[in-house]
Order: structure tokens, then C-alpha cells, then sequence
């Protein structure tokens, strides 16, 4: 089955077409044929890039992208112009299912599902859970609807579903229970298709049973959570209600005193608007170094050109990360293993370094030599021989889980 794998974010639209079935999920023989994104979608002109495995494709091609269901227009025009040279995708024709990444379908729909009216109806109301993103995935479900009809198969794969394992201990807030069962006010947890491929893979990795593994997931990017998973389930994750709680991110604040929010509305007159604005997109990273949300521009400033606000970001972004870490290996009564991923996690042995030389006293024991040695875009081990605590880097791949739960998705539709 060739798969077309969709992202609808506030203004982008990344997708990959990706060829698996039952029998090559089971061999782990899945081929990714093409890839690309949308960006800028809503501005005077965006940008399209997109290019088939191992061709060169097209890269920041202006296209007028009002809205997404122009983004999506311009995917299927690539693949269905015979030009994009897709290994065995000639026309929209050869798609055979689109999975959709959605971020929340709250308590109603938790687990990868065909889409019908009702699954959109839920994605819909949830959109006050996450005005960023659900308005986006509608969006794009009913695009790839109307462009490539009826007949096929749409899948919605939740963010939240990894996390559903979690106990009420762990996902309700101390806010009288009435918030909860009126307004289903609790802790989600985002991330999830990452912290569930990651939890996979490193079971595959060390040859173990998913069910035996317990290690803390460290998802560092430009949105970053962490996740302590106990025999091969959730029990906690640092992102909430919403995708601002828990780690300082790129342009998220991530945890911060309430009232201190109620303070600053007051004494600035700001509105919730703005806050959320204030909170969401001009905090984390670029909030403290006034610089750049982007790691790499941010490690240049602090130690090549000695930025004094761009080391007090990496200090504090290191800093929530180990405190995590040390409160979920307490949860856990221990784990086995630290993983890395994301682009952070993946990619900066710097912060890789930073927070692991700082978890000594849970028999955390980094190897700088395998830390730094790493290639880029690989995954290994990079902890000491000796260290009690596996370290791990192990490059994530949501679109992968995507395109493997709407194979089974569909095909538990045929029995």
C-alpha cells in the first residue's frame, strides 16, 4: 500500500508517501517514496518543497497557499503531474490511504481510528484544546475528502494516544474535580506517536519485549517533552492540557507559575489573546536570549560569540530537563535507559553533554567520545561501558507510526 502521511500545522504542511503493508511492517521492509512541505501557508506566497527518495525534486518553489487546501492542491498536483518521478506512484490514483496527525480528540477518540463525520465532529470540537492545530487537521481531512473522493480511506492518529495509559494520579490537576468533569480540564500529553515509535524502537534496539522496557523518552526540539515509560507504557509526560506545560521549548515558556500570568495580565492589561500570543510564541528560547528559538544559532551565540542571555537559555532549557529526568527516574523506582530524540536530542551532542554530565548520581555516565563521534541523523548508544543507566540517541519517526496505523486501521476495516 503506498500511504500518504499528512501534517497539517498553523501555517505548514509536511507529508511523506510511504510504502508498507502487514507483512513489510512485520519485516520492518517499509520504503519511504517521497517527501516534502508546505510553508508560509496563509501569507502573501508560500513556499513548496518536495522530492521523491533519492531524486531532486523541487525546493522552496513559490506558490500561492491562501489557505490548506491550496497547500494540499500543490502536493497532489506534484505527485499527479508524471514529473515527480515517485517510485511507483504515477497519479494520485496509486495512493491508497492518507493517515492524518491530529493533535487532540480529548477523552472521546483516543486511538488511531477511520475518519467518518463523527471523527471530524470531535476533531472539531476539541479545537479549543488546541486552536493551533485542530482548525489546521480539519482542514486537511476535508481536502484530501474532496480532492481524492470517498473511496479512499482517511485515518486520524491521535498525539494523545500513547499517554492514555496514564493513571488519574498522574493526568488530573488539583483544581476541584467539577474542572475535570465538566470541561475535561487534565494533563493529555502530546508527542505521543514520537514517545511510542521511540519506545519501540529502542526495544528492538536492545532486543527486548515492548512490554519490558522502561526508559525515559527525552522528545527535545523546537516543542520538547519528556515521557516516563514503565513496561513499555506511559505513566507521565511533562506536556499537559495543553502543549505549553511542562519543558521551556523554542517559543513555549513550559511551566511557569499561574498567578505570576494573572500578574502580568494586570499590570500590562494584556488579554488572553495576547498572553496566549506571549506564552506560545515569543517565550522559551527566544524569550530569554532574544536571539533565536533555533538550538544551533543559539550554541554559536553563547559560546562563539560569548552571548550572555543565549548561555542563560541553554542553562535554564538543560536545567528543566534534569530536573525531569530525576523526578521521573523517582516515579519509575529507576530505568534502565535516558533515550534522546527529536532535532534537539538527536543532532546537539552539546546538549547531550550538558544534561547527562549533571545525572551522575543516578549512574548516568556519558561517553564524550561516542557523544560527539555520533553522525548526525544516527542513532547508538553513547553512554560509558560502566554506566548503569544506558544512554541512548535513537532518531524519531512519526510518520512512520502514522503510516503503519492506517495500514492497520484499514485493513481491520476489510474483516
Amino acid at each position: 500500500m503506498n500511504i500518504l502521511v499528512l501534517n497539517c500545522g498553523s501555517s505548514s504542511a509536511k507529508f511523506q508517501i510511504i510504502q508498507t503493508d502487514l507483512n513489510m511492517i512485520k519485516e520492518g521492509t517499509e520504503r519511504c517514496l517521497a517527501s516534502g512541505i508546505c510553508e508560509k501557508i496563509g501569507a502573501e506566497s508560500g513556499l513548496v518543497s518536495m522530492r521523491a527518495t533519492g531524486k531532486t525534486g523541487i525546493k522552496d518553489k513559490p506558490y500561492a497557499m491562501p489557505d490548506h487546501r491550496a497547500a494540499i492542491n500543490a502536493i497532489f498536483e506534484w505527485i499527479d503531474s508524471g514529473k515527480a518521478e515517485i517510485d511507483g506512484v504515477n497519479s494520485l490514483k496509486d495512493i491508497d490511504a492518507v493517515g492524518h496527525r491530529i493533535l487532540h480528540g480529548g477523552e472521546k477518540i483516543v486511538k488511531s481510528t477511520l475518519i467518518d463525520d463523527y471523527v471530524i465532529s470531535v476533531i472539531e470540537e476539541c479545537i479549543p484544546l488546541g486552536p493551533l492545530h485542530n482548525p489546521a487537521q480539519v482542514k486537511g481531512i476535508r481536502a484530501c475528502i474532496d480532492l481524492l473522493g470517498p473511496s479512499v480511506p482517511q485515518v486520524a492518529v491521535f498525539d494523545t494516544d500513547f499517554h492514555s495509559t496514564m493513571a488519574p494520579e498522574a493526568f488530573l490537576y488539583p483544581l476541584p474535580y467539577d474542572y475535570y468533569e465538566r470541561l475535561h480540564v487534565r494533563r493529555y500529553g502530546f508527542h505521543g506517536t514520537s514517545h511510542r515509535f521511540i519506545t519501540g524502537k529502542y526495544a528492538e534496539t536492545v532486543g527486548k519485549a515492548k512490554e519490558d522496557v522502561n526508559i525515559i523518552s527525552a522528545h527535545l526540539g523546537n516543542g520538547s517533552s519528556i515521557t516516563a515509560v514503565k513496561n513499555g507504557k506511559c505513566i507521565d509526560t511533562t506536556m499537559g492540557h495543553t502543549p505549553h506545560e511542562g519543558l521551556m521549548m523554542g517559543t513555549r515558556c513550559g511551566d511557569i507559575d499561574a498567578a505570576a500570568i494573572l500578574y502580568i495580565m494586570e499590570q500590562d492589561g494584556l488579554s488572553v489573546k495576547e498572553v496566549d500570543t506571549l506564552i506560545n510564541k515569543k517565550s522559551g528560547l527566544l524569550g530569554i536570549s532574544g536571539i533565536s528559538f533555533d538550538m544551533r544559532d543559539l550554541e554559536k551565540a553563547a559560546f562563539t560569540d560569548h552571548n550572555e542571555k543565549a548561555k542563560l537559555a541553554l542553562d535554564m532549557f538543560v536545567h528543566r530537563i534534569v530536573k525531569y529526568i530525576g523526578a521521573y527516574f523517582a516515579e519509575m523506582g529507576g530505568a534502565e535507559a535516558v533515550v534522546f530524540t527529536g532535532g534537539i536530542g538527536e543532532n546537539s551532542p552539546l546538549i547531550r553533554g550538558m544534561v547527562c554530565s549533571r545525572l551522575g548520581c543516578l549512574g548516568i555516565d556519558i561517553d564524550e567520545d561516542k557523544n560527539k563521534g555520533l553522525p548526525r541523523g544516527k542513532g547508538g548508544e553513547i553512554s560509558k561501558d560502566g554506566s548503569k543507566v544506558k544512554i541512548y540517541v535513537l532518531p524519531t519517526n512519526e510518520e512512520l507510526m502514522i503510516a503503519r496505523d492506517t495500514v492497520s486501521c484499514v485493513e481491520a476495516a476489510k474483516k
